[in-house]
């Protein structure tokens, strides 16, 4: 579905999404405003984080600084993440989870996507007043799991799409969600309180807001995400299965090389929960790709560079979608 954004001056609209400018201050008419306002000022927010990983580090990181977050609690089933999240001053405080959220205004679900399925209805279970936010990249499965829950107006579905290769608290760092993207999914199924306290932390955050319903979300993060990363860990298993010499790969591994194995670093224990949930869409779009892959193969064997000079133009528009 479309959402009808009143007094949108510059919205763009295709395929299920609107792309809304940064900056501006949410003011709630039963579905959302293209005004967020960039927050300035001190705020007196407990924000209780759920997987202080990579995302829920880096956000602990960010809000803290940009002075919308005064306190950070910490929940986290491995204790090793959680001294490390001590030591790097990611946390305030850590408790058990009905404790935090307790005592929380808002509550990240920040855990592989797999998790989240079981413990989105557990915490909504827990919550009064709180608010509960994800940030987890596959959306289907888990809005249809809390899609009839009695609280299911407390929950706010996001995803920014942010990251790097690296995972766990240690690799928590500052502005990785400077100028990148934020998908809202479903925002008309959140209370206005709830919209506002999350519109109100992504206001705080130099982010661009998107609103996708959870099927083309899955569909287009299949596009964007899932099947480059499956495309660099299938390079760097072929650079491995075929060069033998380390060091040579080590020696020869120039920017291009490195930049497109670099997600080939990431963690299956991420992503093959987030392959599990997506894998209708992913397997679409690397048929796809294969396709792609198997066409200039033949053109290769054909000696047809003429054909594979225009392919190569072709794939050139990227430019004009990418800056």
């Amino acid at each position: 579905m479309y959402l009808s954004l009143p007094g949108a001056s510059s919205v763009h609209k295709a395929n299920h999404l609107c792309v809304l400018p940064c900056a501006a201050k949410k003011k709630y008419s039963g579905k959302p405003s293209t005004e967020y306002k960039q927050a300035t000022s001190k705020s007196n927010m407990t924000i209780t984080i759920i997987g202080i990983g990579l995302i829920g580090g880096s956000l602990a990181i960010t809000l803290k600084e940009n002075g919308f977050a005064q306190h950070i609690i910490g929940v986290d089933i491995n204790p090793e993440n959680i001294n490390k999240a001590y030591r790097r001053r990611l946390i305030d405080e850590d408790l058990p989870m009905k404790e935090a959220i307790d005592k929380s205004d808002i509550v990240v679900l920040s855990t592989p996507v797999d998790i989240m399925l079981h413990l989105l209805p557990t915490v909504l279970d827990m919550v009064e007043h709180q608010v509960v936010m994800d940030v987890g990249s596959t959306k289907e499965k888990l809005h249809a799991v809390v899609a009839h829950h009695p609280k299911r107006g407390n929950f706010v579905s996001t995803h920014p799409m942010a990251g790097t290769e690296y995972s766990g608290p240690e690799a928590a760092v500052p502005n990785l969600f400077d100028n990148k993207c934020c998908v809202i999914c479903e925002p008309e199924k959140s209370n206005p309180v709830a919209l506002d306290k999350v519109y109100s932390l992504y206001g705080s955050i130099p982010m661009t807001k998107i609103y996708l319903d959870p099927k083309p979300h899955d569909v287009h993060a299949a596009y964007v995400s899932h099947i480059s990363h499956i495309s660099s860990f299938a390079l760097a298993l072929t650079v491995l299965a075929k060069e033998k010499d380390e060091d040579r790969i080590f020696e020869l591994a120039s920017g291009g090389f490195a930049s497109t194995v670099r997600l080939a670093k990431s963690s299956p224990d991420m992503w093959i929960p987030i392959f599990r949930q997506n894998r209708d869409n992913v397997l679409d779009v690397l048929d796809e790709h294969i396709n792609q892959l198997a066409h200039f193969r033949s053109l290769l064997i054909k000696k047809d560079f003429d054909a594979f000079y225009e392919q190569i133009k072709a794939s050139n528009e990227i430019r004009r979608i990418i800056k």
